[in-house]
């Protein structure tokens, strides 16, 4: 009876709601002029602004132990939504409800005074979190452990150099034991070491089952650490789920595309490329492959097509084939780590474009994407492209991975004249591939080390 009821309990704190907010808005004035400011401020019943809208009646609930990914582009409205949360700026309108205590890493050193020294900045931090002073004297052995600045502590912290000061005000905020964290792109602060502890102390929160809410550019950040993710785009949030999809449809929005961008004319295309590729499959049932591939034949069916691989772009140009294969010309999904093996895509081009862009990528099955290449990377020139032309591009490859399944993606782009990317097509997960080893790997890639030891 007893383990039934700590069970319910156990089940219900995981389903218990630390973060609501609802109906959230955000809007500042904006003013031309500085005198239209004024005028506004002595002439009751003038308006002279303009009304920006950062946040747009934002509804979200954040549940304990939760890793949220918040993304989205420069201005989007995510650090306002944070600076929100944590009582540093009021709402236009719309409620935020938290429980229990946060701790924030949006700008660190806030609560500093320059004029003091380090360790006294450690006890104004603490007061200003609301710790005892016990409570204080318990944490900062752990502040100055973790800050490792030295004899830097006991001086003013005005003389200290940027790197010290986001090294002790990182420490301070994270020594807290707060019951919501809340990240802001500052996991990189100081040299690579410091970095380390950083996310080693990032991960204790996590397996504390600590909430966690965590902004960054870096969706390889995002899929390692979070297990839900957001997007807020000119303020208002756009998706709501797994971060595998949020990832994928983040990378869309930072080009400037979005699912309904596909138009119906390329859409009816693509089906009728598929109605004919099925077509010469099914013809082609019991046809004996040639070991010497012709590059007319059709790779992709040779391997298990992935229902849900994610693919966009304008159409101006189309990746309408690809395959892995040996030296042999014979086709590859199971692939040892060691072997040099040849991927190939087929490109179609709508309109003449000069000098696209060709990529290929590698990522787990979680989404992170592990490693990738592209003609524009290795300074590769790739020449025009008439409309109706095709070209075939070849990524002679070593898979140094540990034995796992993987997905490869493959795109085709190019920067236009505004330094802007512009996606022809994408595939997102296109192929699938299993990695073999003849050794036991260590992690995510093999070292492929060479041991030697001699006995003295």
């Amino acid at each position: 009876m007893d383990n039934e009821q700590n069970v319910e309990k156990e089940n219900k704190n995981n389903d218990e709601v630390v973060v609501k907010i609802e109906n959230l808005c955000k809007e500042y004035k904006m003013f031309d002029r500085k005198a239209d400011r004024l005028i506004e401020a002595v002439i009751p019943g003038v308006e002279r602004h303009k009304t920006f809208k950062a946040l747009d009646n934002i509804n979200l609930e954040i549940k304990k132990g939760e890793v949220l990914g918040i993304l989205g582009k420069n201005g989007a409205g995510k650090s306002t939504l944070l600076k929100i949360i944590t009582g540093v700026v009021t709402p236009t309108s719309g409620t935020v409800e938290v429980k229990g205590k946060i701790s924030s890493l949006l700008e660190l050193g806030a609560a500093f005074n320059m004029e003091l020294t380090g360790v006294e900045n450690i006890y104004q931090h603490g007061e200003v979190m609301g710790l005892t002073r016990e409570e204080i004297e318990e944490r900062k052995p752990g502040i100055i452990e973790f800050a490792d600045i030295g004899e830097h502590l006991y001086q003013p912290v005005k003389t200290y150099s940027s790197g010290m000061f986001a090294r002790l005000a990182f420490a301070c905020a994270i020594n807290v034991d707060p019951d919501v964290l809340i990240v802001d792109e500052v996991l990189s602060v100081g040299d690579m070491a410091f970095q380390l502890k950083c996310f080693k102390k990032f991960e204790e929160f996590k397996q504390k089952g600590k909430t966690i809410l965590f902004v960054t550019h870096s969706v390889a950040d995002v899929i390692r650490n979070c297990n839900r993710s957001i997007i807020i785009s000119s303020g208002k949030k756009i998706f709501d789920g797994d971060v595998k999809t949020g990832v994928d449809k983040y990378k869309k929005i930072i080009v400037g595309i979005d699912d309904n961008d596909v138009k119906k004319d390329n859409l009816e295309m693509l089906e009728d490329e598929r109605n004919d590729e099925k077509t010469k499959q099914e013809n082609d049932e019991n046809k004996i492959i040639d070991t010497h591939k012709n590059d007319n034949e059709n790779w992709k069916e040779h391997f298990t097509q992935n229902p849900e691989m994610l693919t966009y772009g304008d159409g101006k140009a189309e990746i309408i084939d690809y395959g892995i294969f040996d030296s042999n010309g014979d086709y590859q999904t199971t692939l040892n780590n060691s072997q040099e093996y040849i991927v190939k895509i087929k490109v179609r081009f709508n309109e003449e474009i000069d000098e696209p862009i060709f990529a290929m990528s590698v990522k787990d099955f979680k989404g992170l994407e592990l490693g990738g290449v592209n003609t524009k990377a290795y300074k590769k020139l790739t020449g025009t492209y008439k409309k109706g032309e095709t070209a075939i591009v070849e990524f002679k490859q070593v898979f140094p991975l540990a034995p796992e399944k993987y997905t490869l993606s493959f795109g085709c782009t190019k920067f236009n004249h505004n330094g802007d990317l512009e996606v022809f097509d994408r595939k997102y997960d296109a192929l699938f591939i299993e990695i073999i080893s003849y050794r036991e790997c260590l992690g995510v890639i093999d070292l492929k080390s060479e041991i030697n030891i001699v006995k003295g």
